[in-house]
């Protein structure tokens, strides 16, 4: 999407997009814009309604934002109106920015527009979006200039496009290699620099847990790991680590999924979270430094599989018993946090994963579950997640939870076997794998990554994660 500042609408004809705070019911002076009156009878700005009026050949969608409104639901509203009244887009398209809109509403209604143009029909014979076309070019109505924020609008949208693409493409063209090979174009395109290591790589690592993991599968696991260093100012700065589980499908391995497997694409959607984040940031040129790991496996059956009970080796040296094979994401965590600890030594960690149902449980589809064991970084990350509409809400990390990853076979065990508590053991145990780090935290977006709303029939990606863990580094 390209965008330009016009003074006025004067000789314009359209689609103009006009926001328009709540009056009353009852006002009985008219919605005024130009020449044209609107009755409050008909349309007084409520949140969730619009109105269209013709005149002059111009359509004028005015965009109900009630009497205030969070930058969340600024930006569905949008992408709403760019999904609903698509047919009703001409070829020039303007959006009237309202003199009290702030920097981060500009920001929220643009990107929504963008978002707006996703489609799940990724292999269905459809016509795009009008806002798609190479010719197209937003006017921006405003006294003030936005294309700083408007660009920036544009780069937010970008990355959660893709990272909603990557999420809904099915597990059969979305495998590991399918990443690792995203995450190089990317990498060649936005100016970060990656490594990929793949099965007998991995091995010489000793990548045990996440060898193990993807053992069932005939796609070769992909542990991926990406670089941005800032072209400009590149002393002294802080330094990020981020790991994602990349699970590509899960279906359980031998302690195979008895319900729910259907949605289980959706699995890397941590890892996508990680992936879009690194677009961004690098788009950006934040003037931070970011080390990023993705194991990308895929936990399938096969005479291969890895088995409850067996002990395997992870790449930090200690010893996993696996209670369940379908506690694999933990797995493939542990070690990305270990090589990355050992590796690069980042001064904050976060780690995002689709993790447990008990997070959902908890949570519900609200908000994800936050574990860290740093009151800064816990204060950043929520006020980064409020920020952008990407909640979050802490859960204990207290000792006495270690007992539900206790084994007596091994140095640790992947799974309590209670029906209690499960994201907190789940966070328990990659804590053991952090080597006491005094800034992780650990992000289990279960319940917010996939889900239903207005915006498909089926469950679907949101994105959630890519603006978080980029609002939260740009914070530091």
């Amino acid at each position: 999407m390209k965008t330009k500042k016009i003074a006025s609408l004067e000789n314009f004809a359209g689609s103009v997009l006009i926001p328009v705070f709540e009056t009353n019911p009852k006002n009985l002076i008219p919605i005024q814009f130009g020449d044209l009156s609107i009755s409050s009878k008909v349309f007084y700005g409520k949140k969730d309604t619009h109105y269209l009026a013709e005149k002059n050949d111009t359509t004028f969608i005015f965009i109900g934002l009630g009497k205030s409104i969070d930058y969340k639901s600024l930006k569905t509203t949008f992408r709403r109106i760019a999904v609903k009244e698509k047919e009703s887009f001409s070829k020039q398209v303007a959006l009237n920015i309202p003199e009290e809109f702030s920097d981060e509403q500009v920001e929220a209604v643009v990107s929504g527009l963008l978002l707006g143009t996703y489609n799940l029909g990724h292999y269905k014979k459809q016509v795009d979006h009008p806002f798609l076309d190479t010719n197209f070019e937003l006017e921006i109505v405003s006294t003030k200039d936005f294309s700083d924020v408007i660009n920036k609008a544009i780069k937010i949208a970008k990355a959660q496009l893709e990272t909603l693409a990557l999420v809904d493409l099915p597990p059969n063209k979305v495998t590991p290699k399918y990443l690792a090979s995203w995450a190089q174009d990317k990498g060649t395109k936005y100016g970060f620099d990656i490594k990929v290591l793949g099965l007998e790589a991995s091995k010489i690592e000793g990548l045990g847990a996440f060898l193990a993991v993807g053992k069932g599968s005939q796609n070769e696991p992909q542990f991926v790991i990406m670089s941005y260093t800032p072209k400009k100012n590149a002393e002294k700065l802080k330094h990020v680590g981020l790991v994602g589980k990349g699970i590509t499908f899960d279906t359980g391995g031998l302690n195979i999924k008895t319900a729910g497997m259907v949605h289980m694409k959706c699995d890397m959607a941590g890892g996508a979270a990680v992936f879009g984040a690194m677009q961004l940031i690098a788009d950006l040129q934040l003037p931070v430094q970011v080390t990023a790991i993705v194991p990308c496996a895929e936990n399938s059956v096969d005479k291969t599989s890895f088995l409850p009970s067996d002990v395997i080796q992870s790449y930090s040296g200690n010893s996993i018993e696996i209670i369940d094979t379908d506690a694999e994401g933990r797995l493939i965590l542990a070690d990305g946090l270990s090589y990355l600890i050992k590796n690069y030594q980042p001064e904050y960690i976060v780690d995002v994963a689709t993790l447990t149902g008990s997070s959902v449980g908890t949570l519900g589809y609200e908000c994800g579950a936050l574990f860290t064991n740093n009151e800064v970084v816990s204060k950043k990350i929520q006020e980064a997640g409020d920020a952008v509409g990407e909640r979050l809400w802490p859960l204990p990390l207290w000792d006495v939870y270690k007992q539900d990853i206790e084994s007596d076979i091994a140095d640790v065990k992947n799974y309590s076997g209670k029906p209690v508590a499960g994201a907190i053991s789940a966070a328990k145990f990659l804590e053991f794998f952090t080597q006491e780090h005094p800034a992780w935290a650990h992000l289990d977006v279960a319940g917010v990554a996939f889900g239903d709303d207005e915006f498909a029939k089926s469950k679907h990606a949101t994105a959630y994660g890519v603006h978080l863990l980029t609002k939260f580094i740009e914070n530091l």
